[in-house]
């Protein structure tokens, strides 16, 4: 089929070529070039292709566009069926488009056979979702007698015939429904234009919108009497808001509302259930979710499935593959208009804590389930269930009776905070949790041990040892043998780290002891004998860190863990770089710092590669060595008081500083550190494994040669014993 690429418009073409019903162009296009090659490739390829989307989405747009491209025999003919409501109507509707009248007693379905039996033509049909059934009787007979005919129909479920290909329509990108804003703001507010003062907020309200076209058209409209920045604050209420659409639209695109709400009246009533059931969640979720959530009391077990399908099919809902398996979304917009239904049906309470139930069991399982060989899958599960995870949180934690399920469910997720650089948004929750009073005593201790944690990774030692010592008095007298293991643990890291070495060795043997005792194995107890080796290792007793650490490696291989081994191998590269075996260092740390970079454990990472830029100086490139300086520089503001400000975790630091300065000068050191601080986190851990290490022309390595490690069992002055940034 030939295709012009120049038509602006979609009315008759340059060359005269027919363009029955398509509608002129009356603003500009935007965006969308990605989607009109697709829709061009699969119109080469295909007899039937059909553009799905929820509604407002711009798939008539789309489909208009892509038609005024091509160049059939017979032109190009559009049929619009929003208007229709009789099923038995639809082929009358194809002939008054063909432009047929026919006064003969023959059924209209064999008059269009007979008038598109040798023709070649481009039929577009649009807006036949709640037609399907008799548009897809229509089409088949047509496709099949008709050689020379093509259909691109577009509406809001496919028309599941054999061959018919489906290009789902996503929103707009971002910065492409900030173009399209800022095109259609000028009818009502002529001389607006994007500019630093607006930008911000007009990519957060398209962003909040989801990128609809028709959210974005509308909420443009509203610059007649509103900032941008007013439109956010308003967006609460967007059906209310988002209304006005032009005279000339359809009535379904004149508000917000009606868009979605044509999709609701398409729905049977199992479907408008699930519809509004599933307004409860936040971003993605998976079907074993959406069947406990959802199920039941109206919607049986059994129909959970089909009754998906249907939705997946009417674009309510959509399908996304995540390395956490497979799961759905619903737009905000759809979700916000499910919601309003499920109000309304005052069963809104009951679904919330069902949903905050089922988190509260998948946190339970991934915790126990992260001491496993399933402990990447287990990360990738939470990441994926973050924005739900959040939710629960924030029912437990505003429920006059949750509070004790706030600090349970914060607790349990301190693998996540702790493992997967979510130290920050860990330490929000735990201190919410735990500055609720409640009954419930373990979750509480457990809640006060995690937050120390957290704290202690920040570099926030007086809040750290004031949430231990709570926790370690109260399960005292609570006979809690569990929290207090884990509050002696803690406490022993906390004084790893602020350079208390003799009592980091009583507490964390200590706490190791009241370990064994109650049989608790996990990622916990192994940090706690990795830490005890650090100290050893610190302390000059290199032969002891290391038995320690070979210890936790077995175990860690016995059980699949691999966050846990991370920091053993940390500091078996700690003890090889300090008797001098740099290729054995480097082969340990490029270990550790993958397995960190995959979990986005920030601390482990930036601790790599602090010790990997003294790996590097000793093997005798200073200059890689201050960008790998440099590169750590950037990433601790993300976790916090650098080096814990600790003298001994320092001196190694300050160690490759000096070495890397002395071969090359002030000036170039600075230079170096610079470079490395403008490198985003991908790169810099690129560069630390070796993947890119570029050298700028005129430098040459430094001499090799071997940096003799320092007298670590006593601290080197440290700059950094203030209390530094912690993350925001």
């Amino acid at each position: 089929m030939r295709r012009s690429e120049g038509s602006r418009g979609s009315g008759a073409g340059e060359d005269g070529h027919r363009a029955g019903g398509l509608p002129l162009e009356l603003n500009a296009f935007v965006g969308r070039s990605a989607e009109l090659t697709l829709l061009g490739a699969a119109l080469d390829a295909s007899r039937l292709v059909t553009v799905t989307g929820v509604g407002g989405v711009g798939k008539s747009r789309l489909a208009a566009r892509a038609a005024a491209r091509v160049r059939p025999r017979d032109g190009v003919w559009r049929v619009e069926l929003s208007a229709l409501r009789e099923p038995e109507l639809v082929e009358y509707a194809v002939l008054e488009s063909l432009g047929l009248t026919d006064h003969t007693s023959r059924p209209p379905r064999r008059v269009l056979l007979e008038h598109l039996a040798e023709r070649e033509l481009l039929l577009v049909i649009d807006g036949f979702e709640h037609l399907v059934d008799a548009c897809a009787s229509l089409v088949g007979a047509l496709l099949r007698h008709a050689a020379g005919l093509r259909v691109l129909a577009a509406g809001r479920r496919p028309l599941a015939l054999e061959g018919e290909r489906v290009l789902p329509l996503a929103p707009l990108t971002e910065e492409d429904a900030a173009e399209l804003f800022a095109d259609r703001a000028v009818a009502g507010a002529p001389g607006f234009a994007l500019d630093d003062g607006n930008r911000a907020d007009v990519l957060d309200l398209c962003r909040r919108l989801d990128g609809l076209p028709l959210a974005v058209e509308l909420a443009a409209g509203r610059l007649r009497a509103l900032s941008p920045a007013q439109l956010l604050a308003r967006l609460d209420d967007r059906f209310r808001l988002l209304t006005g659409g032009g005279r000339d639209a359809l009535p379904r695109h004149q508000t917000l509302r009606t868009a979605i709400g044509w999709s609701h009246e398409l729905c049977t009533p199992e479907e408008r259930l699930m519809w509004s059931r599933l307004s409860v969640f936040a971003g993605t979720f998976d079907l074993e979710a959406l069947e406990y959530v959802c199920g039941g009391d109206g919607l049986h077990h059994d129909n959970i499935l089909d009754v998906l399908g249907e939705l997946l099919a009417q674009s309510v809902v959509t399908r996304e593959d995540t390395a956490a398996g497979v799961r759905y979304r619903m737009l905000d917009t759809v979700r916000a208009y499910g919601a309003d239904w499920l109000e309304a049906t005052d069963d809104g309470v009951r679904l919330r804590r069902r949903h905050r139930d089922w988190y509260m069991g998948l946190a339970t399982w991934c915790e126990l389930d992260w001491f496993s060989p399933r402990q990447r899958e287990v990360a990738a599960r939470v990441e994926a269930e973050l924005p739900n995870l959040r939710c629960a949180l924030e029912h437990c934690l505003s429920e006059p009776d949750g509070g004790h399920l706030g600090q349970y469910l914060a607790g349990t997720l301190w693998f996540y905070w702790v493992g997967c650089g979510r130290l920050s948004e860990g330490r929000h929750w735990l201190e919410r949790s735990v500055g609720l009073s409640t009954e419930h005593e373990r979750s509480r201790l457990k809640a006060l041990w995690v937050l120390g944690y957290v704290a202690i990774l920040q570099g926030d030692a007086v809040p750290a040892a004031a949430a231990l010592e709570e926790c370690r008095q109260k399960a005292e007298r609570g006979r809690n043998a569990t929290a207090l293991a884990y509050a002696e643990h803690r406490t022993g890291c906390l004084a790893l780290v602020t350079d208390d070495m003799p009592r980091a060795r009583t507490l964390l043997r200590s706490a190791l002891d009241r370990y064994h005792e109650i049989g608790e194995l996990n990622s916990n107890v192994l940090m706690a004998q990795v830490e005890l080796a650090m100290a050893l290792a610190f302390q000059g007793d290199l032969p002891g860190a290391v038995r320690l650490c070979e210890e936790v490696r077995q175990i860690c291989v016995d059980h699949g863990e691999r966050w846990s081994l991370s920091y053993a191998l940390y500091v078996l590269a700690y003890a090889a770089w300090t008797e001098g075996d740099l290729p054995r260092a480097r082969l340990l740390l490029t270990e550790c710092l993958d397995i960190s970079h995959v979990f986005h454990d920030l601390l482990g990472t930036v601790l790599a590669v602090e010790l990997l830029a003294l790996v590097t100086v000793a093997e005798g490139d200073a200059f890689e060595a201050a960008v790998l300086q440099g590169s750590a520089s950037r990433m601790w503001p993300s976790v916090g008081l650098p080096l814990f400000g600790s003298a001994y975790y320092n001196a190694p630091h300050e160690q490759c500083a000096a070495t890397a300065r002395a071969r090359l000068g002030d000036e170039r050191y600075e230079e170096c550190v610079r470079e490395g601080a403008r490198l985003g986190r991908e790169a810099a851990v690129g560069r630390a494994l070796g993947r890119t290490r570029p050298r700028p022309l005129g430098v040459l390595p430094a001499p090799r040669g071997t940096v003799t490690p320092p007298d670590l069992r006593k601290p080197a002055g440290s700059p950094t014993r203030e209390r530094g940034e912690t993350a925001g």
